[in-house]
């Protein structure tokens, strides 16, 4: 037995699978998620685009690298840096600040938003395509985990969009709908078909029980389709023998009262069907101004709040809100055209970001992030860096002994790093430091240093969700080559000569080590061990702080590459590049005292808003109902 037509629209509905979130006005906004389809095509014409910005910066390099000039090697470490990171400044600026679209998005017609149907915050955003890293780890196999996790979640996410609370939704343009609908509207009158006579609860239930008929077993489709018709018989009388063919008829006739041209709506409560009339064309032609001015405001404002308006504008705002968010209630019981109930859940979804989006007029200003947020996670998050230091170092103690007591085993296993060693101390005995560059090369070595620590950092962060086995990883191997280098460099005598390179930028190179190892491994712990929360929220929860402590890494990361590149490729003396050394982990104590000073501060006043609540905070709560169709 196969579940009865639903008209002409009622295949493509079927194929559609939706987010529903419920909104603090209580209406259901019903967001179409995007397919793995939509979403490779627009991944490979982002990729073009990439693509063909990389090989621009690569030309426009090669040029400049034929100049010898400072100038010329500073403009050569720029674009070191961007082609180092094109590919998520790409993302992260286009999905950021344009509505959660990239070109290739926009071209699709899809978008990124959060789960609570929200647009997707910069720090959403920002997890979401750092985690990127995740699909590009299969070898030869690229995009292989993300577009297996979009086929087989239900909300259609990768693994960046599980950590950053984000889908990826269908956007069609809104704009032109209700035009449409106009030139589009029929010229005669349509046959008056009469009020309802079923509720809309009744309505809803006979529909997706015929919606599942297809998939029940012979006999429950019996048993349940004669208790249906039974139900529904003391309304409607039987005309058909068949109770399923009776509800056929019933659902056919309530469909086709609902679409007619004055379709009632029926009381709620289960009583008799009224008569509160009400066209459907009327309906939309009567509302339309309205509609198309709210649309013009809560299009502005969606990212930036209700703030952005005048303070005398606001509550009129918020009244016009509440009333297309009741249109579309009305739209959806008087049955108007989907293309116009599609555009009213844009106008309510656009105007429940200005309203409820985070609390505050503006966005911080990014020194905030830089010296306050980003060291008050690390600083929060002190367990996890612990744990990423002691992984560290205890390998790289067992390096140490190891090349130190079999040092023929190190010369087996690393006979490249003894040849470095060997020089070294040739270099040493020539009064010449570890390593040294010209200074127009000095910029570009710099930027090539930032750009792969980086990265490094940011796989050992993204390893969090491979259940921390890549980060831990990351973390034992990197400690253990460490010891081993200096082992070896010590069997010749040269540990002293390579600890002087080192120490201008170690302290903090390492400390950011550890701090995105101590990232990874929140992550990890929100999958494995999420407590009282559900996992999901747990990973969305943990992401948000960890997201942060890799600002502070970047930040690190950023100055330590400056001072190896420029510094420690030098031929400054070792007190220098001691006394740079010394200063920067002065700088790190005081940059962790502010993170710690603001974490308390931050935590004191949470606990304050939390046993007195605000009036009129409200949030939306995304229900997660995403099977096509809803049940």
């Amino acid at each position: 037995m196969s579940a009865p037509a639903r008209g002409p629209l009622a295949p493509v509905e079927w194929l559609r699978q939706r987010h529903e979130v419920e909104t603090p006005e209580h209406v259901e906004l019903r967001l179409e998620l995007a397919g793995v389809g939509s979403r490779t095509a627009a991944a490979a014409l982002d990729g073009l685009l990439i693509t063909a910005l990389l090989i621009l910066i690569q030309i426009v390099g090669g040029f400049l690298s034929q100049l010898d000039s400072v100038a010329a090697g500073w403009a050569t470490a720029l674009l070191t840096l961007f082609y180092g990171f094109a590919l998520i400044l790409y993302y992260v600026l286009l999905e950021g600040f344009w509505g959660g679209r990239t070109i290739g998005k926009r071209a699709l017609g899809i978008r990124v938003v959060m789960d609570t149907g929200r647009a997707a915050t910069m720090s959403a955003v920002v997890v979401r395509n750092v985690l990127r890293i995740v699909d590009f780890m299969l070898p030869f196999l690229f995009f292989a985990p993300g577009i297996l996790l979009v086929l087989l979640t239900k909300s259609h996410k990768r693994l960046g969009d599980m950590a950053a609370g984000t889908i990826v939704v269908r956007d069609r343009p809104i704009d032109n709908a209700l035009a449409a609908l106009t030139a589009a509207a029929p010229a005669e009158e349509p046959v008056e078909a009469g009020p309802p006579e079923l509720t809309e609860d009744e309505f809803r239930l006979l529909d997706r029980f015929l919606a599942r008929l297809g998939d029940l077993a012979p006999e429950v489709q019996l048993r349940l389709a004669q208790e249906m018709a039974h139900r529904f018989e003391a309304k409607v009388p039987r005309r058909a023998g068949d109770a399923e063919q009776y509800l056929l008829e019933l659902f056919a006739d309530e469909q086709r009262k609902r679409r007619g041209r004055f379709a009632a709506r029926a009381r709620t409560g289960g009583g008799p069907a009224g008569r509160t009339s009400l066209p459907a064309e009327r309906f939309v032609a009567r509302k339309r101004e309205t509609w198309e001015a709210f649309h013009t405001v809560a299009t502005r404002v969606e990212r930036t709040g209700v703030g952005a308006l005048p303070p005398g504008e606001i509550p009129s705002f918020a009244a016009r809100y509440r009333e297309v968010a009741a249109d579309l209630a009305r739209a959806r019981t008087y049955g108007v055209d989907p293309r116009v109930v599609e555009y009213l859940e844009r106008l309510v979804s656009a105007g429940h970001n200005a309203l409820y989006r985070s609390r505050g007029r503006r966005r911080p200003p990014l020194w905030r992030y830089v010296v306050a947020d980003f060291p008050a996670a690390v600083v929060t998050s002190w367990r996890y860096v612990l744990v990423a230091f002691l992984l560290f170092a205890a390998p790289a103690v067992v390096g140490y002994g190891v090349a130190r007591t079999r040092p023929e085993l190190a010369e087996e296993v690393m006979p490249g790093m003894v040849s470095r060693a060997q020089q070294a101390a040739d270099r040493e005995a020539r009064g010449q430091t570890y390593a040294q560059a010209d200074p127009e090369s000095r910029p570009p070595i710099a930027a090539w240093i930032i750009s792969n620590n980086i990265w490094v950092c940011f796989a050992a962060f993204a390893g969090g969700l491979l259940a921390g086995l890549l980060t831990v990883y990351s973390l034992v191997f990197n400690g253990l080559m460490l010891g081993l280098a200096f082992g070896v460099f010590a069997n010749y005598h040269a540990a002293e000569y390579l600890a002087t390179f080192v120490a201008g930028h170690g302290v903090l190179e390492l400390t950011a080590i550890f701090i995105s190892g101590g990232a990874g491994l929140r992550l990890a712990g929100a999958l494995i061990a999420p407590g009282d929360r559900l996992r999901r929220d747990a990973l969305v929860v943990e992401g948000a702080v960890a997201v942060r402590m890799i600002g502070a890494v970047v930040c690190l990361l950023a100055l330590a590459g400056t001072i190896e590149g420029l510094l420690s490729t030098s031929d400054a003396p070792a007190v220098w590049k001691l006394g740079v050394s010394a200063a920067s982990a002065v700088l790190l104590v005081l940059y962790l005292t502010n993170g710690w000073r603001v974490a308390t501060t931050t935590g004191a006043a949470s606990g304050s808003a939390a046993s007195a609540p605000t009036p009129g905070a409200a949030t939306a709560t995304a229900r997660g109902s995403t099977s096509a169709p809803s049940t």
